[in-house]
C-alpha cells in the first residue's frame, strides 16, 4: 500500500515520515531506502551540499567494496527534517546481502544560516576528502524486502564553532562542520490495519513510533466509503495510532472527535489488528 504523505493544513504539525511498502515483485532483489532526519538546533538553517552516496558490500579498508547509489547531488537544509519528519535520499532496488558502511561525500557549498539571519559557510576538514564514513551493524538484505538506513543528523555536535572568532571577523571562519551521524538499520516488515467508524468522518491516520527517539511518524488515509485504513512496510515497535477527522458531522449528530489509541505493538512479519475505532 502507497501511504499518503500529504496531511491536511490542520495537521501540518504532525510531521510526516512516509512509509515504503515491501515490495511483492517477483524480482529477487531487495528495496533500498536512505533517509536522513535531524534534531532541532539553534539556527534558522543548516544546509549540506550533499554530493554522492555510496555504501561499502566488502571487508573493512577493501577499496573496492564501495558501491555509489543512485543519488541526485543536492543541497538539503536538515532542519526542514525535524520531529518525525526525514528526505528520503535514496530509493533503489538493491541485491540481497550485507552491507558494511555508509559514505557521504559533502561538497564545498555547506553552510548555516544563524539566530542573527547572516548566512556562515562551513568548513568541512574531513567531508570533503574521504567522506563521513558510517559503520553498519547488523545491516541484512533479504530478498524481496525493504532495508532503511535512517541517518540521524545531530546539529548541536556538529556545527562546531571556533573559540577565537569574532565579530567582524571573515565569516567563512566562525563554523566548522564536523559531521556527527547516527544511522538506523531497519527491516520494514510489519503492518497495522483498522476501521474508523463512521467512514463519512475520513480521518487523516498517523501512527506515530513512540519506541525511537526522535519518533518515527507514517501517515494514511482512511477509506472514503469503508473507513478503512492500513499501514504496510512499517519497522517493529510501539505506536501510538491518532485519528484526526478532516469533515464535520451532519447537523443532528454528534460531533466527529480526535482519538487516540496508545501503545499499539506491530512485530514484522504481521498484521496488528485494531478492529472498529469510532470518531464519535
Amino acid at each position: 500500500m502507497k501511504i499518503n504523505r500529504f496531511l491536511p493544513a490542520a495537521f501540518l504539525g504532525a510531521l510526516s515520515l512516509g512509509a515504503c511498502s515491501t515490495d511483492d515483485s517477483s524480482s529477487d532483489s531487495t528495496k533500498l531506502e536512505v533517509r536522513l532526519m535531524d534534531a532541532p538546533g539553534d539556527f534558522q538553517q543548516v544546509v549540506l551540499d550533499v554530493i554522492k552516496i555510496e555504501v561499502h558490500l566488502k571487508e573493512e579498508n577493501d577499496p573496492d567494496g564501495w558501491q555509489l547509489l543512485p543519488f541526485q547531488a543536492q543541497a538539503i537544509n536538515v532542519l526542514d527534517y525535524v520531529n518525525g519528519r526525514s528526505a528520503l535520499l535514496v530509493s533503489t532496488d538493491f541485491a540481497p546481502g550485507d552491507l558494511k558502511e555508509i559514505r557521504l561525500l559533502l561538497g564545498p557549498n555547506s553552510y548555516v544560516v544563524g539566530r542573527d539571519g547572516q548566512r556562515y559557510d562551513l568548513k568541512t576538514p574531513s567531508g570533503q576528502t574521504s567522506g563521513v564514513k558510517l559503520k553498519l551493524d547488523r545491516a541484512t538484505l533479504r530478498e524481496r524486502e525493504t532495508f532503511q538506513l535512517l541517518l540521524d543528523f545531530d546539529v548541536a555536535r556538529s556545527i562546531v564553532e571556533r573559540g577565537n572568532w569574532r565579530p567582524g571577523n571573515d565569516k567563512k571562519e566562525r563554523y566548522l562542520l564536523k559531521p556527527v551521524i547516527r544511522v538506523l538499520a531497519q527491516e520494514l516488515r510489519a503492518s497495522l490495519r483498522g476501521t474508523a467508524a463512521p467512514a463519512a468522518a475520513r480521518p487523516q491516520v498517523l501512527a506515530i513510533r513512540q519506541s525511537l527517539t526522535p519518533a518515527d511518524t507514517f501517515s494514511t488515509a482512511a477509506d472514503a466509503t469503508s473507513g478503512a485504513f492500513q499501514f504496510s512496510g512499517l519497522p517493529a515497535g510501539t505506536y501510538r495510532v491518532e485519528l484526526f477527522p478532516t469533515t464535520t458531522a451532519p447537523t443532528g449528530q454528534a460531533a466527529y472527535r480526535t482519538v487516540t489509541v496508545p501503545g499499539v505493538t506491530v512485530v514484522n512479519d504481521q498484521v496488528k489488528e485494531l478492529g472498529s475505532i469510532s470518531l464519535q
